[in-house]
C-alpha cells in the first residue's frame, strides 16, 4: 500500500523551527524523508534541530534568519535552493512577537504602532514574505505545499493579544485568497490553528498550579496540547494525504472553540 505521508527528496523549509512546534515539524518531516532546511531568528537553535536530523540518519541545514526582513527571507530561499534545492514544503511556524517573549500586554489602546509593528511583522508579514520567496519555483513546477500555523486567538480573538488575534486572522485570510490564485498550478495552501502548547514561552506562565487549572477549564480535552498534535496535522498538509485539500484552516485545540 502506498504511504500518503511519504516526502521522500521533498525539500522542507520549516520558520521559527529551532523549538516548540516548529523543532516538531521539523523532526517530524525529516521523519517521513524530506530535507529539511530549520529556520530560526537564533543561530544556534537551527542550528542545533539541522544536527538533530542528521543525527537520525536525516538531511537538513540550520538557516538564521528574521522573516520579517523580505531581503533576508529572499536570501535565505536562495541558500536552501542551494544546499537542498528548490523548496517543496514551506511551513510558517515563526510567530508570537518574533524573537521576543509574549509577556504581560498593555490594553491596546495603550499602545503606539511601535509595538504593533513586531506582532505583525512576524505573524502576517512574515507568511507574506516566505510565501512569496517560494511560490515562483513551486509555480514553475506545478506542485507545492504552503502550511501556515496561526492560532484561535485569529479565529475567535483574545482580549489580552489583540494585535496578535488581527495578525493571525489576517494570515489565515491570506492564505485563503492564495489557494484560490495559485490552487491552477497544484499548490496546496492550508492553515493549522493552535490553542495552548506546551511549549517552552509557555511553560514559565504556566507554572502556578492554579493558573494551569484555569486555562485546562477552558479545554473539552483536559490537556494542553503537546508540539506533537501540532506537528501531526502539519504532517498532514504537507503530505499526499491532503492532495484535495486547500484553503481551509484545522483547528488543533482539545476543543477550545468548535467550527461549523
Amino acid at each position: 500500500m502506498e504511504d500518503m505521508f511519504d516526502l521522500d527528496g521533498k525539500v522542507a523549509l520549516v520558520t521559527g523551527g529551532g523549538q516548540g512546534v516548529g523543532r516538531e515539524a521539523a523532526l517530524r518531516l525529516a521523519a517521513h524523508g524530506a530535507l529539511v532546511a530549520v529556520n530560526d531568528f537564533h543561530e544556534e537553535r537551527a542550528l542545533a534541530v539541522a544536527a538533530e536530523i542528521a543525527s537520525a540518519g536525516g538531511r537538513a541545514v540550520g538557516v538564521a534568519g528574521d522573516v520579517s526582513d523580505f531581503a533576508a527571507v529572499k536570501d535565505m530561499a536562495q541558500g536552501v535552493d542551494a544546499a537542498l534545492g528548490p523548496v517543496d514544503i514551506l511551513i510558517n511556524n515563526a510567530g508570537n512577537a518574533g524573537p521576543e517573549a509574549i509577556g504581560d500586554l498593555p490594553k491596546f489602546w495603550e499602545t503606539d504602532p511601535t509595538e504593533w509593528r513586531r506582532w505583525m511583522g512576524t505573524n502576517l508579514y512574515g507568511v507574506m514574505n516566505c510565501s512569496h520567496a517560494v511560490l515562483p519555483s513551486m509555480i514553475a513546477r506545478q506542485t507545492g505545499r504552503i502550511v501556515t500555523v496561526i492560532s484561535d486567538a485569529g479565529r475567535i480573538g483574545d482580549a489580552n493579544y489583540v494585535v496578535y488575534s488581527g495578525a493571525k486572522s489576517g494570515a489565515a485570510g491570506f492564505m485563503r485568497g492564495l489557494a484560490r490564485a495559485v490552487g491552477r498550478y497544484s499548490i496546496g495552501v492550508n492553515c493549522v490553528s493552535l490553542a495552548a502548547i506546551e511549549t517552552p514561552g509557555l511553560a514559565a506562565r504556566l507554572e502556578d498550579p492554579d493558573r494551569r487549572r484555569k486555562i485546562l477549564g477552558n479545554y473539552v480535552l483536559r490537556r494542553l496540547g503537546q508540539p506533537s498534535d501540532a506537528a501531526n496535522a502539519i504532517l498532514f498538509l504537507a503530505s499526499a494525504a491532503s492532495s484535495w485539500v486547500t484553503g481551509q484552516t484545522y483547528a488543533v485545540n482539545g476543543g477550545y472553540a468548535f467550527s461549523a
